[in-house]
């Protein structure tokens, strides 16, 4: 279905659930913005992922809702007082796909799932487990003849949470340091490198390069952050309690990341940070960090790679059994590939 331009006033994209997931979504914004200069366009998400998006400049209005604050059912109603001419559902559960439905747009786009497809007016074939998460987004427009003008994503990030980093960064000495993060939560425990293998890798870098190693933590995570820092015998670092938006900030003043397949992974990303991200049972053509700056670490002798549980019947063996060896080959080779190691003259042997 194409839709008409000059009925379509106010749009809304949904998007709901995780970080990262909001984070990739975002590629389909700016292309609305260039279709419809002067139309309002909301974005709805959870509270957990809202700071993904505000700040966001082709956003009018984040509309955040909280499943333990408020009721499912008044969701659709509020979506409804809205009038929106255009929804375009990016998540595609059965509460967005209600919302959608009950929204009284003249144009709901959706993906053909179950019976969720009859939610929508303009149904999309999903290629999730054939295409990045970015082009899955980016399918939804062209459904609708919506030009692509632009494929990046976008994470906002304000004056006053780069100062937050930068002050943490000048305080400790790191404003001028060949600064290492390493990101060792992650949505699901099979996505968790361990943490004592994170240890040893800060331990490999910070003797071999003479980095400087940040331990990044969100929510709930400061202890496994704590036990890295406790176990390695080089100086680590934890950053200080910050918001999604500071961590970005933060993130970005770093040299390189090394991460689990996370919502910060997608943000040191998007923000030009150099990555090494770890995947198991995630698949990174899909859902892997679109910076070209990066490269993959796996375990490349597993046959079960990309089973997308989110518990493993055998130990988990993708993330126990990827040597630090192998982490560390790819750390140099993604800062061999980009000169990053501005102290790679005083490079050790570390093999």
């Amino acid at each position: 279905m194409k839709i008409e331009h000059s009925h379509v006033h106010n749009i809304l994209v949904i998007k709901l659930r995780a970080i990262g997931d909001v984070l990739l979504s975002t590629v389909v914004l700016k292309n609305l913005r260039a279709a419809f200069p002067d139309a309002c366009i909301d974005f709805l998400t959870e509270n957990p992922s809202k700071n993904a998006v505000e700040g966001n400049p082709a956003i009018d209005t984040v509309l955040v809702f909280d499943s333990k604050t408020q009721s499912s059912i008044n969701l659709p109603m509020l979506v409804r007082r809205r009038q929106y001419d255009l929804v375009i559902d990016l998540f595609g559960n059965p509460r967005s796909a209600i919302v959608a439905l009950t929204s009284g747009a003249r144009y709901r786009v959706g993906y053909r799932f179950t019976w969720r497809q009859h939610c929508y007016n303009s149904v999309i074939e999903p290629r999730g487990g054939k295409i990045h998460n970015v082009q899955f987004n980016l399918d939804a427009l062209d459904a609708i003849g919506i030009p692509i003008v632009d494929r990046s994503l976008f994470f906002p990030i304000g004056d006053h949470d780069r100062a937050f980093a930068n002050d943490f960064f000048y305080r400790n000495g790191l404003d001028h340091a060949f600064v290492v993060a390493l990101n060792p939560g992650g949505g699901w425990y099979t996505k968790r490198w361990p943490s004592r293998h994170f240890a040893e890798l800060g331990n490999r870098i910070a003797r071999t390069f003479g980095a400087k190693v940040l331990i990044t933590w969100g929510p709930g995570e400061q202890d496994l952050a704590d036990e890295i820092a406790s176990s390695m015998s080089e100086p680590a670092m934890l950053i200080p309690p910050a918001s999604l938006k500071q961590l970005g900030a933060i993130l970005e003043a770093c040299s390189v990341m090394v991460t689990n397949d996370s919502g910060p992974m997608h943000i040191a990303s998007t923000l030009g940070t150099p990555v090494v991200a770890i995947f198991g049972p995630t698949v990174p053509e899909l859902q892997g960090p679109v910076n070209e700056k990066s490269i993959v670490a796996r375990n490349s002798k597993l046959v079960c790679l990309g089973c997308n549980y989110t518990t493993c019947p055998i130990g988990n063996p993708c993330m126990e059994e990827l040597s630090v060896n192998d982490v560390f080959h790819a750390f140099k080779q993604l800062c061999d590939a980009y000169s990053l190691l501005p102290n790679y003259q005083h490079e050790r042997s570390a093999d």
